[in-house]
């Protein structure tokens, strides 16, 4: 089911051909980002955002709720062409689009749960242990002086998760309800004057036009916000990967699981396994717990409705009870799938070519809540023709190359995730420091 609370578009769509200033080709949290701070800089723009389902019903509606700073990319990809302090600013630049997103959703109006208790990585073996004290260091290296080590008797006053024994705390997270802050910001957005259409798929994207199923929209700019369904578009299949992220949410739960949880502080909550988990507690008091599920599709395609597998299900109820014993007998009342977007390179990137008026932004590998927000602000300066801080981060313009044809992306994905499964059994099993197994497989995956 999707996390949304309905299935249908409540716009009425684009039936006719149609001219903008700016087109927008999807309604999530990029498109709709753009079309807020365009709207808000040049009210007199004539903004279309055109979603083929209805606002939100990608990832932007179906993610775990985190806002996260951190970055959807690599740093030393990054410093390669633009230097350490370029990516020190776009760090900070991640950092106080967190609170960004906080303001604008207190200025809006716009109630998505939302509590800024930071985000707690926790290690649950010996091998994450490692991990995650190489992971400190090097964030430190970088400038991340607010990133701290705590070790298990610190972890505990905050929360008890099974096995853990060390973890590291940042500040720049907030808990949020992803389907409140997209439906939200839809209504903020048309209250600008930005015209939404829903149900209006857009089946091709050429300089300065936007094709729709026997219509067309003209546009001086149009701007690709599709993130992980990008792969649909013609001529796209290979530029970005659709990877595939499920979840679950229990029931509520009764107040002495949560004093046996703990977790007042509604941190977000993952760990340092290869095929890595994240969770959260919700503001009515269930937990909310996502992982890979199924990560790839053959051929690039997508799911239609987010309904997930059985066996996805049966996974993650594992997880719940493994790093949460005191809730492994809650009944699991919701379960979905989302896709996000995965560049060759796990680099994210916002781009514009003032020649055709071509622009996107995507490929967030899973950090999108908040990096759309940082892309929406960017691609508003990009539009207006601005030079400023933001469009001189390393990530705009960056290109990464094409992901290989079918079949060998099909098996290079599936024997990466297999070999991170594998490796985390190995880990658990054996003990010691990080697998060789996800050795090979970070080098496979190209991260």
């Amino acid at each position: 089911m999707s996390s949304l609370g309905r299935t249908r578009p409540t716009r009425a769509p684009l039936t006719h051909d149609h001219r903008a200033d700016v087109a927008i080709v999807g309604g999530g949290f990029t498109g709709l980002w753009t079309a807020y701070y365009l709207a808000k800089a040049d009210p007199g723009l004539r903004i279309a955002v055109l979603e083929k389902e209805l606002c939100g019903y990608g990832a932007s509606g179906r993610n775990g709720g985190w806002l996260t700073a951190a970055m959807a990319g690599s740093q030393q990809r990054y410093a390669r062409t633009h230097g350490r302090d370029a990516v020190v600013a776009l760090a900070e630049a991640m950092r106080t689009s967190v609170d960004e997103v906080i303001r604008v959703a207190a200025s809006e109006g716009v109630d998505a749960d939302v509590v800024k208790g930071g985000e707690l990585t926790v290690a649950c073996s010996p091998a994450q242990d490692e991990r995650l004290r190489a992971e400190h260091a090097r964030a430190r290296s970088w400038g991340e002086n607010d990133l701290e080590l705590l070790e298990a008797a610190a972890l505990a006053e905050r929360i008890t998760v099974a096995d853990a024994v060390s973890a590291t705390w940042t500040p720049h997270c907030a808990r949020i309800h992803p389907a409140k802050l997209v439906t939200g910001l839809a209504d903020a957005v048309e209250a600008l004057g930005v015209e939404i259409y829903e149900g209006t798929e857009v089946v091709a994207i050429e300089p300065r036009r936007a094709r729709l199923r026997g219509a067309d929209v003209d546009a001086t700019f149009v701007v690709r916000a599709t993130e992980g369904f990008t792969a649909r578009l013609p001529g796209l299949r290979r530029t970005w990967l659709p990877m595939n992220s499920a979840m679950v949410v229990t029931e509520p739960l009764g107040d002495d699981v949560w004093e046996a949880i703990g977790w007042g502080g509604y941190e977000t909550v993952g760990d340092m396994a290869h095929a890595y988990m994240y969770a959260q507690r919700t503001a009515d008091g269930r937990i909310a717990l996502g992982g890979r599920g199924v990560p790839y599709r053959f051929g690039s395609r997508t799911d239609h409705d987010g309904t997930t597998q059985q066996a996805t299900v049966d996974s993650l109820r594992a997880v719940l009870a493994r790093r949460f014993p005191q809730a492994a007998g809650a009944r699991l009342d919701h379960a979905w799938a989302g896709v996000l977007g995965v560049p060759r390179d796990w680099c994210a990137a916002v781009t514009l070519d003032r020649t055709t008026g071509l622009a996107a932004a995507g490929g967030y590998t899973g950090h999108g809540v908040t990096t759309a927000n940082l892309a929406g602000r960017t691609l508003r300066d990009l539009v207006l023709g601005d030079t400023t801080p933001l469009t001189v981060l390393p990530w705009v313009g960056h290109r990464a190359r094409r992901w290989e044809p079918e079949p060998l992306r099909w098996l290079g994905v599936q024997a990466m995730y297999a070999a991170y499964r594998a490796a985390d059994r190995r880990e658990d099993k054996r003990g010691g420091g990080t697998s060789w197994v996800a050795r090979a497989a970070d080098v496979v995956s190209g991260r």
